[in-house]
């Protein structure tokens, strides 16, 4: 049995944790930078992030938060939504923020793709440099 795979994506920025979070977890912001979204920091709160139709799934994810440490790490499941929902995509993504001289080490990681989900896994692992590099740039734009 292949063990599941995770997408890591890393990124020192230049801007402290309280500001970072409120970027991952205010939902007009996250629309600014990944995609609609109802999400709210509360434990359990099962919340949905929205982008437009495609041939192979709906454009629905189906999300609770899993776990929620204030400025240092939020934890939600990752589900496509719909019979054909990407194969069924079920995984987790997990927010770190480690303080660093200068900013915040930022890390997500998207862990729980199976062996036969390598489409979504080099899709996510591309999609979620892209999204980094938007979370900061909203994150610099922050007062």
């Amino acid at each position: 049995m292949t063990a599941n795979r995770s997408v890591v994506v890393e990124r020192l920025m230049p801007h402290p944790p309280q500001k970072i979070w409120r970027a991952l977890t205010q939902g007009p912001l996250i629309e600014e930078w990944l995609m609609k979204t109802d999400f709210e920091p509360r434990l359990g709160h099962r919340f949905n992030f929205r982008t437009d139709p495609m041939p192979y799934w709906n454009g629905v994810l189906d999300c609770e938060v899993l776990a929620l440490e204030p400025h240092e790490s939020l934890s939600y499941s990752w589900n496509a939504s719909g019979a054909e929902a990407a194969n069924g995509l079920k995984t987790v993504v997990t927010w770190t923020l480690t303080p660093t001289e200068g900013g915040t080490l930022v890390r997500m990681e998207q862990s729980g793709f199976r062996a036969e989900e390598e489409a979504n896994y080099q899709g996510a692992l591309h999609g979620w440099r892209r999204n980094l590099a938007g979370l900061e740039r909203i994150v610099a734009g922050l007062a």
